[in-house]
This record gives structure tokens, C-alpha cells and sequence, in this order.
């Protein structure tokens, strides 16, 4: 589920997360959040949260077997006399 909410910067740089989101994402008071700043800006989740963002943007494809795959491609199109 993606939503938007809008908040406004208060005294002191004070953020008030919607209940609607604490609830959702079962944040409770004394629940330790991550500011992650990135490229594209500011990622706001707990440790677990921001654990499981990486490992779902490495995930996917090898490197290696791409490159092992890629090579076999090659190797066989030198077999097949394909140039």
C-alpha cells in the first residue's frame, strides 16, 4: 500500500507522523526510526524496515550468472559459426 501524507516541519525540526501511519506500520511511541537521506530524498522506516528495503533492491539477478550465462551465449554462437 502506497499513501501519501503531508506533515509540516515544527519547533525545532519536530515532525508529527500521522496516527493513521503509526498505526499501519505499528510504530509506537519509543519505536527508534531511521532518517535515511538517499539520492532521490529522505526514507523514514525502522532497522528492520530499511533492512529489508536493501535486500529487496539487491535482490534479482546474479552478476555472476549473468556473466556466466552471457558467456555461454558466446561460446556457442563460436560453435555455431554465428559471428
Amino acid at each position: 500500500m502506497s499513501t501519501t501524507f503531508t506533515v509540516l516541519m515544527g519547533d525545532r525540526g519536530r515532525v508529527v507522523v500521522p496516527s493513521d501511519l503509526r498505526a499501519r506500520q505499528k510504530w509506537e511511541q519509543g519505536t527508534p526510526l531511521l532518517l535515511i537521506e538517499t539520492a532521490h530524498g529522505v526514507v523514514l522506516a525502522t532497522r528492520d524496515q530499511a533492512k529489508r528495503l536493501l535486500r529487496d533492491q539487491l535482490a534479482g539477478e546474479s552478476l555472476v550468472e549473468e556473466l556466466i550465462a552471457d558467456r555461454r551465449a558466446a561460446a556457442q554462437r563460436d560453435e555455431d559459426g554465428v559471428a
